[in-house]
């Protein structure tokens, strides 16, 4: 059975048995919980960001089969998107990068603080 975090308390439940949280270790607790949300966020960001590039790399190609001799207005326009999207895409891997590396430091901390005590896996 998982611990659960008695919501505004420091105390750590398990089967009736009390676990002393300190101070430090409920900010842990914490600061991984609002990684894990932000790290959800991401993901959702993620998503659409590549989602967003598919539908962008679909039109060019559409695009770019039409007519190769013409010049269309909007490839370039296409084109530069494209290229910010990557970059956004970029920017936020490298955002949760960042994040999971702290959050497995906070993992290992927690679980070497509170072994089975505590559950920080996310349910699927």
């Amino acid at each position: 059975m998982a611990a659960k975090v008695a919501s505004g308390t420091n105390k750590v439940f398990q089967n009736h048995d009390d676990v002393h949280i300190s101070f430090e270790d409920q900010q842990r607790i914490n600061r991984f919980a609002k990684h894990n949300a932000r790290m959800d966020d991401f993901k959702a960001e993620l998503e659409t960001k590549r989602s967003e590039l598919k539908s962008l790399e679909e039109a060019l190609e559409e695009i770019e089969l039409f007519d190769e001799d013409e010049d269309i207005p909007f490839l370039d326009m296409l084109k530069e998107t494209k290229e910010q999207v990557l970059k956004e895409i970029a920017g936020v891997e490298a955002k949760t990068k960042v994040i999971k590396a702290e959050m497995d430091e906070l993992k290992a901390h927690l679980y070497q603080r509170f072994g089975s005590n505590i559950s920080l896996e996310a349910e699927d």
